[in-house]
């Protein structure tokens, strides 16, 4: 993969915009205080489970270890979701009715195989607000495309009167190298030289011409940040398990967000779409390293986002995020088997930056980006063998006690994001529809969550495995189960287990077992039509 070498205007602009030591002294209240409060909880339930454990054992050294691996990911989640909660982000500066920006955008819509039509309507209403806007003269839209085969061709049909009106420019790839960072780099060598930063979606995002000029009004006036990422929404939903993923998103996102954003600084993260990045900044990025080995854990790296705010925030830019998520959007899978589908791409991703975590001169926070990423998938294993342990009886302790401090730390980012939705709202009905709203996610993410645990844990013994994930790729041709069959047979295993080995254990086991044994039916009732109550914006 080529890069285009960086002209003497980008020279000077990387050289004066360098983060420089005076600038990281950055308020680090809010990161000392998750450190704090991530280490307090952990320490909490740490010390509760050596304090009830009856008998030690080799088994009770294992189970202590797998509590603490997991309650830490658990505990900065609950210490981000009370940072956001009691230490507010400031509002950015807005432009001013006469602003115009000094610096030219390129907006990328990245396709590969996608229905067009859809994206093209985006596209048509975008440039028209641009231009309604006055940001049409500092910004351009491009789609730069991977779409194969038949594919192509409705493409660019769809795509055509865009094409002749002028509103966008198309570019279609002959060669389908690196993936997305490929398509994006590809962009690099032909026009990156004519514009001073980049703005990334996928077919399914959404943003407003005003959002997309307060974040070049804020990049503009921070000559150091490399890469802005824009808070996001999701779009209303068709389904019942789309319309929970997006009652999760509007009750804890905001809160979440503001206090990520607030820990994070200058070393935050990058998500793949719905961010502003300076040009200069990811040409200190790319090209990404090529894994050694084959798939799933060498070769071209998946969860590529990760990756290059790392490389760009050790080239020495500042990676920050736009906490606020008006008019900026994408959508979340509607069925659960798209859900396990985008998944099980992610794990594979993510465990890739097992072998890129230690990479020299990373960025502390960077490194605990990628453990957090890993851990997401890692934790259903090690939850599940907990589980069996206490289950089994091989480790004798309070189970229940252990149960109520994880749905504890669980529950707190609701907690403190159904309080902050309640204080803003007006009016008891809709405070009301708040409590309805938080109570209902609560129940099903509740019954979700054993679901989704099995998958991981098939997600990631795949990879460790060798099998590949693919990105995109065509179901194979293998044994397949009908939808929550693997769900159902798991659950009926780890009842006829315990049954076996400790019967007494049954009890506290079922709020695991039991969705699992049901998820046949309760995953029909989440891919109906939704008729749901949702927490107001």
């Amino acid at each position: 993969m080529t890069v285009h070498i960086p002209d003497s205007r980008f020279e000077a602009a990387i050289a004066l915009s360098r983060v420089s030591k005076a600038e990281i002294s950055r308020d680090r209240g809010p990161l000392y205080g998750v450190t704090a409060l991530t280490v307090a909880l952990t320490a909490i339930v740490t010390a509760g489970f050596v304090l009830t454990m009856e008998v030690w054992s080799i088994w009770s050294l294992l189970a202590l270890a797998l509590i603490v691996m997991t309650t830490m990911t658990l505990a900065l989640g609950a210490s981000t979701a009370v940072i956001g909660l009691f230490y507010p982000m400031r509002a950015p500066a807005r432009p001013s009715s006469t602003w115009v920006p000094s610096t030219q955008t390129a907006i990328l819509l990245t396709l590969c195989g996608e229905e067009p039509r859809g994206p093209a309507r985006m596209l048509e209403n975008l440039a028209d607000d641009l231009a309604a806007t006055g940001l049409g003269r500092n910004t351009r839209i491009f789609v730069i495309s991977d779409t194969r085969d038949d594919k192509a061709e409705a493409e660019a049909t769809a795509l055509a009167p865009l094409i002749g009106a002028g509103k966008i420019v198309y570019r279609r790839r002959e060669k389908n190298v690196g993936r997305k960072p490929g398509n994006i780099s590809d962009w690099l060598d032909r026009w990156g030289q004519d514009y001073d930063f980049m703005l990334p979606l996928d077919a399914d995002s959404r943003m407003s011409a005003r959002r997309i000029g307060h974040l070049i009004h804020r990049i503009e006036r921070s000559p150091s940040t490399g890469l802005l990422q824009s808070g996001m929404r999701l779009l209303p939903a068709e389904t019942r398990f789309g319309q929970l993923q997006r009652s999760a998103q509007r009750i804890m996102g905001p809160t979440f967000l503001e206090g990520f954003s607030a820990w994070t600084g200058d070393a935050a993260n990058y998500w793949g779409h719905n961010a502003l990045i300076r040009v200069a900044a990811f040409r200190d990025a790319v090209p990404l390293p090529k894994l050694s080995g084959n798939a799933p854990m060498g070769g071209d790296v998946l969860s590529h986002d990760f990756v290059e705010a790392a490389w760009m925030r050790r080239a020495g830019w500042k990676i920050e995020i736009d906490a606020d998520t008006r008019a900026s959007a994408e959508d979340g899978p509607q069925t659960l088997s798209e859900y396990h589908k985008r998944d099980r791409r992610w794990c594979q991703g993510n465990l890739q930056h097992l072998r890129l975590i230690a990479s020299p001169g990373l960025h502390p926070i960077s490194r605990l980006h990628m453990a957090v990423g890993v851990m997401g998938y890692l934790s259903a294993p090690l939850w599940l063998a907990t589980l069996l342990l206490l289950a089994s009886g091989a480790v004798n302790l309070a189970a229940g006690w252990v149960l109520l401090a994880i749905a504890s730390l669980l529950l707190a980012p609701k907690i403190c994001g159904a309080g902050r939705l309640m204080a803003q709202v007006k009016g008891w009905r809709a405070k009301g529809v708040v409590l309805r709203s938080a109570l209902f996610e609560t129940i099903l993410s509740s019954i979700l969550a054993p679901i989704v645990m099995v998958h991981h844990v098939k997600d990631v013994a795949s990879v460790c495995a060798g099998q590949d994930c693919g990105w995109k790729k065509p179901a194979g041709s293998g044994i397949k189960l009908p939808d929550g069959g693997l769900e159902a047979l798991a659950g009926a295993g780890i009842l006829g287990f315990v049954a076996l080995v400790n019967p007494v254990a049954i009890g506290w086991v079922l709020p695991v077992a039991l969705p699992l044994v049901c998820a046949p039916a309760f995953i029909r009732f989440m891919e109906a039509p939704c008729k749901c109550i949702a927490a107001p914006s």
